[in-house]
């Protein structure tokens, strides 16, 4: 089971170097991180749009020019469209997203016409390593879909799995988060959750132990799981974080990454390849994490 970024690199490196297709390129942080990720050894990069924004940023940034193709386009719109028809014509294998709205990159990807292969719903997986524990978490979702069904939530789970699936965690432990840890007709989620828990159970969720309704204490914190009485090896071990809106997980996940040290990682997952997708206000290192961790999918899932 991998423990660390370290580790997510250098099995990327043993993959890569893949070809990202980068939407919107003109945004300093994102250049350097797709230049380390290439002299790491992880990524290539065609970079498509604003040249000359491109360019003074590379040389600001003293990043050699001539490593990088790069697609003049000014238009973000067409750019992200051009980054799709890239991977979908083979000449990538990735999308990331530069300098530009998610709704418009997304929308793109979504195209009935000139989109990617759609499997199951879309939705953002967030990987996170913090200093108190020795695994990582995964958080879902946070990014995509802002107050997921029941049948979304079967979606998300399973997307999430197998990017545990891809760090070698190969029965993660999932928790479904709640504000109580019993079931109350009044709180939709706590409803979800039992039913998640009952399709696992009866194998219509594969690859993981599903355990819900849980709060984020006894779902992390094995005392607090012992002092409630609750008795699941999911309590206190869980691996993957499932909220339930999208308000909550976007809040876990930045409160996670400002109020503590913390490594992260972003990626949506659904689509025919992951698309490495971060916040405009990420460190360059989780830009770094993200595509490496991209690469490991692609070349772990897409054989």
């Amino acid at each position: 089971m991998l423990k660390s970024f370290e580790q997510i690199i250098e099995y990327a490196r043993n993959i890569g170097p893949k070809t990202i297709a980068v939407a919107a390129a003109e945004a300093e942080d994102v250049l350097t991180a797709v230049d380390h990720a290439h002299e790491e050894g992880i990524a290539n990069a065609i970079l498509i749009g604003d040249k000359e924004k491109i360019e003074k940023l590379m040389d600001e940034n003293n990043i050699n020019k001539a490593s990088y193709k790069i697609v003049d386009e000014k238009d973000k719109k067409t750019a992200c469209y051009k980054a799709v028809q890239l991977v979908k014509t083979g000449e990538a294998s990735l999308i990331m997203k530069g300098f530009v709205d998610t709704s418009i990159i997304l929308k793109a990807i979504l195209s009935k016409e000139t989109g990617l292969k759609i499997d199951g719903l879309l939705s953002h997986v967030g990987v996170l390593k913090t200093d108190k524990y020795d695994r990582f978490f995964i958080i879902s979702d946070s990014a995509m879909n802002i107050l997921p069904t029941l049948e979304d939530k079967i979606d998300i789970i399973n997307n999430a799995v197998k990017v545990a699936h891809v760090l070698e965690n190969h029965n993660p432990k999932v928790a479904i988060l709640c504000p109580v840890e019993k079931v109350n007709k009044k709180i939709l989620s706590t409803v979800h959750a039992a039913e998640l828990m009952r399709m696992n159970e009866e194998g219509m969720i594969k690859g993981c132990i599903v355990a819900g309704p849980l709060a984020l204490d006894n779902a992390v914190s094995p005392e607090a799981a012992e002092h409630k009485g609750i008795k699941h090896p999911v309590a206190g071990q869980a691996d993957i974080l499932i909220t339930p809106s999208l308000e909550a997980g976007n809040i876990l996940n930045k409160a996670i990454e400002y109020f503590s040290n913390v490594e992260k990682a972003g990626v949506i997952m659904g689509a025919s390849s992951p698309i490495v997708l971060t916040s405009r206000a990420s460190s360059v290192a989780a830009k770094l994490n993200s595509i490496a961790l991209a690469v490991l999918i692609s070349g772990r899932t897409n054989k």
